[in-house]
């Protein structure tokens, strides 16, 4: 199969020829028809605690359709279209059991060294991570629900309730996510708060009831209450940088709850006397389980389909490289998916 691998820091991905993933027990290949790029594959390619071993394949936003499947696998078959968590667990301890792989004390990650992931033409995962597309849902639908299944988790992990006021600080793909299923969640007010407004639109197109340009943590904690009619009962914090945990305690409301979606690759502090004096909680909130990935394909499903508008472009592998490096910097891209085989005439549909 062609897949683009990394190599090193400053090195472009590179496009090469590489082993078909056969699977094992439990295990499926997917023919991938869209994987997004995340910023968290971005900051795997660059200089810092958590760069990647190289030589790596990225990519762990990803739909497809079944073309392998190994032993004991049931319920799944070649030619079925699905989107799955990118992990591989043993099938059988409490956490896989429970739907949640990246739990196993042995599982496999795809998109890290320890397993190839989705900027590829092949893809192998855990039958058990498999969630099936209804008809109604396109490939590029089953591309999104990673990220989607993201934002619902930190929502969850917020505890959003009917008629909440939430913030929502940063407009990236994660943010735009939390916004989507904050007000799925019955939130009566969901402002997102940006650096600019380059994002708006599709805020508020996926919920966002208020759109916040602010620069520093007084200037937003005072919008953010004027636009939603009194400090906020939830933050969620979906930028992953220094600065950004102590920011949400500015905003929150005295009582409320701060979670943090945001990867921060570098260290961070706050003042504890801002949470101290608010009683707030703060929760972290990382990837999903089985049941949140269903419960993101039913919502696209039952017509919930905002979320679409995030993706803004499509590239093939020859393309991806380029469009990679180009998303390290500021752009107006929101949602970038690589089709692993536009190349060559054989796109899986949608």
């Amino acid at each position: 199969m062609r897949g683009l691998v990394f190599h090193g820091v400053g090195q472009p991905l590179q496009l090469e020829t590489l082993d078909d993933p056969t699977p094992s027990a439990g295990e499926v290949v997917i023919k991938v028809g869209r994987c997004g790029i995340c910023g968290t594959d971005l900051h795997r390619t660059e200089d810092n605690i958590w760069t990647a071993r190289p030589p790596v394949v990225l990519g762990h936003e990803f739909a497809g359709e079944i073309v392998a499947v190994g032993k004991d696998v049931t319920g799944l078959q070649a030619g079925m279209r699905v989107t799955a968590l990118p992990y591989i667990g043993c099938g059988k301890c409490r956490a896989c059991l429970a739907g949640s792989p990246h739990h196993c004390p042995s599982n496999l990650n795809a998109g890290t060294e320890a397993l190839n992931g989705g900027f590829a033409e092949y893809v192998k995962v855990g039958a058990g991570s498999c969630v099936p597309l209804p008809a109604a849902l396109s490939i590029a639908d089953g591309a999104l629900v990673e990220p989607l299944a993201v934002g619902l988790h930190g929502v969850k992990r917020g505890k959003v309730q009917p008629g909440d006021r939430v913030l929502v600080i940063g407009a990236g793909p994660i943010g735009l996510a939390a916004a989507y299923w904050a007000r799925l969640a019955g939130a009566s007010h969901v402002a997102v708060s940006a650096p600019s407004n380059r994002r708006q639109a599709i805020a508020e197109g996926m919920g966002a009831t208020s759109f916040i340009v602010a620069q520093d943590d007084a200037t937003l904690a005072h919008a953010a209450a004027e636009a939603l009619g009194g400090a906020p009962d939830v933050v969620l914090e979906c930028v992953g940088l220094p600065g950004m945990i102590q920011r949400s305690l500015a905003c929150v409301k005295t009582g409320g709850r701060v979670v943090v979606l945001g990867v921060c690759i570098h260290q961070d502090h706050f003042h504890p006397l801002t949470g101290l004096a608010r009683e707030a909680d703060i929760h972290f909130s990382v990837v999903y389980d089985v049941a949140e990935f269903q419960t993101c394909v039913d919502a696209l499903d039952a017509g919930h389909i905002s979320p679409r508008s995030m993706i803004t472009d499509s590239v093939g592998l020859l393309e991806a490289p380029a469009a990679f490096e180009a998303l390290r910097q500021r752009t107006h891209q929101c949602k970038v998916m690589i089709d692993p085989w536009a190349d060559n005439g054989q796109s899986l549909q949608g």
